[in-house]
């Protein structure tokens, strides 16, 4: 019994070691996932860039993020917020900005603002996708003869016909 017990002590000690919860940027992300998943977790972070990040950080891309240590966790998020000087211009997610002229890779909120200030922007000079994004129509050239409807029904409604025979049948037998 007492050999069991040491295993059972180094369970718990390895399930205490782990952080539940690692913080970069903006986001936490779960620490009992893979660096690449978690890292997907993140907006502006997909498999790829979870990929390139992890090995560039010389870190095994199926380790458990909450089982890492401080500094390697620290390289990731330095890596994180670095991705656009690390990786070539077609590779980042924002590319020529309109005020500033360079290419960065947005990550967590700043990827949702700066995809907010560019809509806006198309809407204010009344450009042709600004125009669709106002009328709350598709934008990128998809087919809108039958899809994207948004009011009323689309097709025959059987049950409006029924109840409108069933009224006039009645009406007809009451005279």
């Amino acid at each position: 019994m007492s050999a069991e017990e040491p295993d059972t002590e180094a369970e718990g000690e390895d399930e205490e070691d782990i952080r539940y919860f690692v913080r970069i940027g903006q986001t936490d992300l779960d620490g009992t996932k893979s660096v690449e998943r978690s890292l997907m977790e993140m907006n502006g972070i997909g498999q790829r860039t979870a990929r390139i990040i992890a090995r560039k950080a010389d870190i095994d891309r199926r380790a458990v993020i909450g089982k890492l240590e401080d500094e390697e966790i620290d390289g990731i998020v330095e890596l994180v917020e670095e991705y656009a000087d690390e990786v070539p211009e077609w590779m980042v997610n924002h590319q020529d900005g309109y005020f500033d002229g360079e290419s960065t890779h947005e990550t967590g909120n700043d990827l949702e603002m700066a995809r907010r200030r560019d809509i806006n922007r198309m809407k204010m000079i009344d450009s042709y996708k600004g125009v669709r994004h106002k009328r709350g129509q598709k934008v990128r050239g998809q087919r809108t003869k039958s899809t994207g409807r948004t009011e009323g029904t689309i097709g025959v409604n059987v049950e409006a016909i029924k109840e409108q025979q069933a009224e006039d049948a009645e009406e007809g037998g009451e005279e």
